[in-house]
């Protein structure tokens, strides 16, 4: 990855050489990126040296003092905004000069720095503006197609984080207020209910992350022989203390060992998807099943459950974003609505396929078939 180019404007040596050692070798990490960002930097004392490099193009960030010899550092604020220059700006501005770089900021800055500022608080801010400018540059790429499709990617899940953050909002002001008495135990259902919305919203981030990096082909993949039984152990005792909760049974037929080429924490998320679907869709005291199988030249992943089911119109949604069975058995269980959607994808990458068979009120069987061993 190329380096970003820096501009430095200010009048003072000492600033300039001061960012240059705080900037010098300082990178910038974002996720499912495999490398990081890096800067390249320049140093002008003037304004009219900044318009000068700027028109040069290929600048990326600038950072601008306000109180600067010949025009001011708003005048090149408001040159760049008027020409409609494509770079990103960072007012560096002393305290007593705070009103103008809240104007600077209202007027396209996208963010400032006060004098004096420590190494640590001009990192942090270089490292918003730069992740500001990949968005940006991520959102200039995307063709009309592409960004319809975030858009409603993007429109889907603020509701599924609005609702759940609005509901503990909601529980934390009657708490505050203490509405409902003064002792603590009056709040217990409203704790536990906050408990379950924030567990949901951490799910929901994970299996985000999870999506991301299968779609931008980043990850680095570790394929090398791993024992399936092994990892299904290892999901089994992930999945069982909700399994207790509700008196479920997992019962697994497994062989002593069956070897297979993969990625041992793809493996992992396939079969803790398949379980923990299985567990939360169950009914009370129910069972679940999971078997694995050698079957000719083909793993066979097979999970029954004796759960709540699935209707003939939900079966072709199934592996869809964000799309979760909604009922009024389903209400009180959370998810992300991702969980098969990454299953789906994983299995695809070992050239499998999912087959799913359901009946409302009796149970889901899952058969996931995956490449030769």
């Amino acid at each position: 990855m190329e380096p970003l180019k820096v501009l430095i404007v200010d009048d003072e040596p000492g600033i300039r050489s001061g960012i240059e050692r705080v900037l010098r070798g300082f990178n910038v990490s974002f996720p499912f990126l495999e490398t990081d960002f890096t800067f390249d930097l320049i140093s002008v004392e003037s304004g009219e040296e900044a318009v000068e490099q700027i028109d040069r193009g290929q600048i990326d960030i600038v950072l601008l003092d306000n109180k600067l010899p010949g025009i001011q550092g708003i005048e090149v604020l408001e040159y760049i905004n008027k020409n409609q220059i494509g770079v990103e700006v960072m007012m560096i501005t002393s305290y007593a000069n705070l009103d103008l770089a809240v104007r600077a900021t209202n007027q396209g800055a996208f963010n400032f720095v006060p004098k004096p500022f420590t190494p640590q608080e001009l990192r942090t801010a270089m490292e918003a503006i730069t992740k500001h400018v990949y968005l940006k540059g991520i959102g200039r790429n995307l063709n009309k197609t592409e960004k319809q499709n975030r858009f409603q990617f993007l429109s889907v899940l603020s509701h599924e984080l609005k609702s759940p953050i609005n509901a503990v909002e909601g529980y934390l002001n009657i708490m505050k207020d203490r509405q409902i008495g003064e002792d603590i135990g009056d709040y217990e259902t409203m704790i536990d209910r906050s408990l379950v919305r924030i567990k949901g919203m951490r799910s929901l981030i994970m299996d985000m992350l999870d999506i991301t990096r299968l779609e931008s082909g980043v990850k680095n993949r570790e394929i090398k022989p791993v024992d399936l039984v092994e990892i299904a152990r290892i999901s089994k005792d992930t999945v069982e203390p909700l399994a207790i909760q509700k008196n479920i049974k997992i019962h697994m037929d497994l062989p002593e060992e069956l070897i297979f080429n993969a990625d041992s924490n793809e493996i992992e998320i396939i079969f803790n998807n398949l379980l923990s679907n299985a567990v939360k869709y169950n009914k009370e005291s129910g069972e679940v099943f999971f078997a694995i199988k050698a079957v000719k030249h083909e793993i066979q992943v097979i999970v029954e459950d004796t759960g709540i089911g699935i209707s003939q119109e939900d079966l072709p949604k199934l592996f869809g974003e964000f799309h979760r069975i909604k009922n009024d058995k389903t209400r009180d269980i959370t998810g992300s609505g991702l969980g098969l959607s990454i299953l789906k994808k994983l299995v695809d990458m070992y050239h499998g396929r999912v087959e799913v068979e359901s009946e409302l009120d009796k149970g889901t069987k899952f058969v996931v078939r995956i490449g030769s061993y």
